[in-house]
Formats: C-alpha cells, structure tokens, sequence
C-alpha cells in the first residue's frame, strides 16, 4: 500500500467539502485507478471524477500529470478545475 496527499482547488474545494484528503491505495496504482477510488465516495465526488474527468486538471508532485501518470508512496495529488476567462 501507498499512502497519496491529494489536494483540491478551486470549486472542487467547495463542491467536496475539503480542501485536501488522504488516501491508501494499492502499490502501481494511476491518476486514473485514484479518480475511480475517489468517485466512490458519494455524488459530489462522483460529478468530479467520472462526469467531469475529462476536463478535471491534474499535477503530480508539482508537475502537470495525466491519467496514466503512476502513484509512488508519498506523493502529493492535486485536481483543479479547467481556468476559463474572458
């Protein structure tokens, strides 16, 4: 097992109810096998992570990661919305 700091920004801080989580998850485990993990969690977390996980942005350890980005022990997660202006 690995242990994962993941961090929301933006409105998904406030669509989850937190601004950060910790999680256990299996060794040689993706972005996207810690998405699925999380759209267990209830509705709110199930409309970030499956409905939206197209346009969902991800950085691992500071640096912009995909789905199939692979989890090490102690890395830190972070999702934040697309940025729109105008």
């Amino acid at each position: 097992m690995i242990k994962i700091k993941i961090i929301f920004f933006a409105s998904f801080k406030e669509l989850l109810g937190c601004s950060e989580i910790e999680l256990q998850m299996d060794e040689n485990s993706s972005i996207e096998n810690l998405c699925g993990s999380l759209a267990g969690k209830g509705d709110a977390w199930q409309k970030v992570f499956t409905e939206a996980k197209k346009t969902v942005k991800v950085a691992c350890n500071q640096q912009m990661a995909d789905l199939s980005t692979l989890l090490k022990d102690g890395d830190e997660v972070a999702f934040f919305p697309p940025v729109t202006g105008g």
